[in-house]
């Protein structure tokens, strides 16, 4: 619990309705978008200046309490749970748009802009900010910076490290770093790649500038339907291999297809066991010459039905679709859980093959989204919480599919992060000299471990305890670790 004193401070710091204490008005903020896993925050508190923030993390830092840093609260990992006996830091208030640059096509934002909100504001340039997330409507850029988040589009324009310049962070004892800048490099460490992904453990962003890209002259979508899901999974393979780099790569598989068209009515044809949808970007000459080798390409690799957007409406019907896949699968179960691994495109008809016998021995049924192009994976375990066990049991299935990533080569996470939900599995893909590394840089930034604690990097203790240390020749590394 936080103390009362605590509280009182806050208090002095900020407007009374930015600090709330009560059960009730802290509700809405006692998960993220895995709403499974939920806890009731000590307090939380929502600041709308950098000045603010600075105070708010002196004074926990001074009396040793955790601060948990909060976007919107769309993420899908736990990363933004909050804890009994710490401060929620909520940056919702951080939504203005401070400077946008048309010639050097870039845009200064605060953390808790929307995604969607920076391309509404290029739009009359021409311009807009490639990373779409499917929440992109909700999310805020500083969570997308958090967990590095991608897109459908992540295939040919990267992922959010990709496409920012600069960021700027608060560390837990209120110190504040800039970090990139507006020119093509910086000298130093990569410290701006380091931030992306870090879900809010090193420091606490506070502003963010953006890249923006010029409009494609012409965008086409090319669906493709598929009578076996392994059938188009290979034919990712030879799109990629045929020397096509597509602005997406997108696959669903037929309870993903049956979900969406009930709800979007994109015109998917619901016969097919598996849908790719295959976009094209760039002059009016390059998509004419692309579409026509999707075509050929898509053909000769088992398509039973290939249809072309013939006009922009149509092409954003059938993103449309994708994009309310998840809200979309919601309607077929009373809960679902979402995965998120990433594996090598050669291993995804293997991985699909492996969800499907899963699904077989744990008894729930599955529907499949993919960012197919980069090969990751979205599994929607379907279940029903009220079902006693059935959350367990979906969390082991959950938890087998993310090995079943990393034995193919892959890793456990491609663009939701770890948070507390994944914690396990990091004992699974890190040796314990990796983990040690990954406490350094934590320590190096956040020496007291305030920043968001308990999420994305176990301990050595904890893998200890699950037994899941990777064993060279017999031998447990690092011994000396007490073992229950």
């Amino acid at each position: 619990m936080i103390a009362a004193s605590i509280i009182r401070d806050l208090q002095a710091l900020l407007p009374a309705s930015a600090v709330l204490s009560v059960r009730e008005d802290m509700m809405p903020y006692s998960s993220d978008g895995l709403t499974a896993y939920q806890c009731q925050p000590g307090v939380v508190v929502l600041p709308d200046t950098e000045d603010q923030v600075i105070a708010i993390l002196r004074l926990c830092h001074a009396a040793g309490v955790p601060v948990i840093a909060r976007g919107a609260g769309t993420g899908l990992s736990g990363g933004a749970l909050p804890r009994e006996d710490a401060v929620l830091l909520v940056l919702a208030k951080f939504n203005k748009i401070l400077h946008l640059d048309p010639l050097a096509r870039t845009a200064r934002v605060l953390p808790g802009v929307r995604n969607l909100a920076i391309s509404e504001a290029a739009a009359p340039y021409g311009l807009y900010y490639a990373p779409d997330p499917s929440s992109q409507i909700a999310c805020s850029i500083g969570g997308n910076v958090a967990e590095n988040s991608g897109g459908v589009h992540c295939l040919k324009y990267g992922l959010t490290v990709n496409n920012v310049m600069r960021v700027r962070a608060v560390t837990m004892d209120g110190e504040i770093l800039e970090i990139g800048g507006e020119a093509l490099d910086s000298p130093g460490y990569d410290l701006l790649a380091l931030m992306h992904g870090s879900e809010g453990m090193l420091a606490v962003i506070t502003e963010i500038t953006v890249k923006l890209l010029a409009k494609p002259e012409r965008a086409q979508v090319v669906l493709a339907a598929f009578d076996r899901i392994e059938t188009a999974g290979a034919a990712v393979n030879a799109i990629i291999a045929g020397g096509i780099l597509p602005a997406g790569l997108e696959m669903m598989d037929k309870p993903a297809i049956e979900a969406a068209e009930a709800f979007v009515h994109a015109g998917y044809p619901l016969d097919a066991a598996a849908i790719l949808l295959v976009e094209v970007d760039g002059t009016n000459e390059e998509v004419s010459d692309d579409v026509l080798r999707v075509h050929d390409i898509l053909a000769t690799s088992g398509a039973t039905e290939i249809r072309t957007a013939n006009n922009e409406a149509e092409r954003l019907k059938f993103w449309a679709g994708r994009k309310n896949a998840f809200p979309a699968v919601g309607r077929m179960s009373p809960d679902y859980y979402c995965m998120d691994g990433t594996i090598p495109r050669r291993a995804l008809p293997a991985v699909l093959r492996g969800i499907a016998d899963l699904s077989v021995q744990y008894g729930l049924r599955v529907a499949n989204v993919f960012h197919a192009g980069d090969g990751n994976l979205h599994p929607l375990i379907l279940y029903d919480a009220n079902t006693p066990g059935e959350l367990k049991k979906t969390e082991a299935f959950g938890a087998k599919i993310l090995e079943l990533c990393v034995a193919q080569g892959g890793t456990i996470t491609g663009e939701h992060g770890v948070g507390v939900e994944k914690i396990d599995q990091m004992c699974v893909q890190f040796r314990p000299l990796e983990l040690q590394a990954f406490h350094a840089v934590k320590a190096a930034f956040d020496p007291h471990g305030l920043l968001n604690p308990g999420k994305a990097v176990p301990s050595l203790h904890r893998c200890a305890e699950l037994g899941a240390m990777h064993v060279h020749g017999g031998q447990l590394p690092h011994p000396e670790l007490p073992r229950f």
